[in-house]
C-alpha cells in the first residue's frame, strides 16, 4: 500500500485462517491497517514463547523499541525484566506484547514523544492480539497499564481501583491488571519510584505461584 493510501479498518481482513505465530509475526510487519505505520520505523510484534504460561501485554511499543524492533527492551522493559526477577518470574519463559504495535508519536525538538493511540487504531489493531491470545492460550494474562486492561475488559475498566485483583475471563484462567512500568519511571522523585516499585513487584508475586505446574501435570 502506498503512502497516501486509505487504511483499512481493522487487522482482521489481514489474518489467515489457521495462522502460527511466525505467519502471525510475518503478516503483521506489513500491516497497514491504521496511520501509524507512516511514522513508524517497525512493526514491533512480540517476543516469547508460544507456549508461555504467563503473558504480558502493555500499551505500544516506546521510541526504543519502535528502532529496535523489539517490544519491552527500553528503559521500561528493563524495569519490567528487573520487577519480573524479584516476582521470581523468568523473563525468558513469559510471552511479551503490545496491543498496538506502531510507536505512536509526536516530535518535539529532536526527540519522539510519546503519544497515546486513538481509539480507532486501537481497535483497527486489536485483532493481532486476539489471536496472539488465542495461539498462545496462557495461564495467566497480566495487562500492563489503562489502554491495555480496557482494550481487553472493556473502556469501563479502571487499573486505579481494581489493580492487581484477579479477574475471572474469558481470555485466560487467571487475568490480572496493574500499572504499566513506564509509569513507574515518571514518578516525581527516588522515592516515589522505589515504593511504586515495589508496589508493582507485589502485583506480579500474586501471579507467580500461578504458574507452577500442577503435580499431576
Amino acid at each position: 500500500m502506498a503512502r497516501g493510501e486509505r487504511p483499512s479498518s481493522s487487522a482482521q481482513s489481514l489474518i489467515p485462517p489457521g495462522a502460527s505465530l511466525p505467519t502471525l509475526r510475518q503478516v503483521a510487519d506489513g500491516c497497514r491497517a491504521c496511520d501509524l505505520w507512516e511514522k513508524a520505523t517497525h512493526t514491533v510484534f512480540s517476543e516469547g514463547s508460544g507456549k508461555a504460561s504467563l503473558m504480558l501485554v502493555g500499551e505500544m511499543p516506546s521510541s526504543a523499541e519502535d528502532l529496535a524492533g523489539r517490544p519491552f527492551v527500553g528503559p521500561a522493559g528493563k524495569l519490567l525484566d528487573r520487577a519480573l526477577g524479584e516476582a521470581g518470574i523468568d523473563r525468558a519463559s513469559t510471552y511479551v506484547t503490545n496491543v498496538v504495535k506502531h510507536f505512536r508519536w509526536e516530535p518535539q525538538g529532536k526527540r519522539r514523544i510519546h503519544a497515546k493511540p486513538s481509539s480507532r487504531q486501537i481497535a483497527a489493531c486489536l485483532p493481532w492480539l486476539q489471536a496472539e491470545i488465542a495461539l498462545v492460550r496462557p495461564k495467566v494474562l497480566v495487562c500492563l497499564g489503562a489502554t491495555a486492561a480496557q482494550a481487553l475488559l472493556g473502556r469501563d475498566f479502571r487499573v486505579s481501583t481494581q489493580r492487581a485483583r484477579l479477574i475471572e475471563s474469558s481470555l485466560a484462567p487467571h487475568l490480572l491488571a496493574t500499572v504499566h512500568p513506564s509509569s513507574i519511571l515518571r514518578s516525581p522523585d527516588e522515592a516515589s519510584r522505589r515504593s511504586e516499585f515495589q508496589r508493582f513487584v507485589d502485583d506480579l508475586r500474586k501471579v507467580a505461584p500461578l504458574l507452577v505446574p500442577s503435580p499431576s501435570g
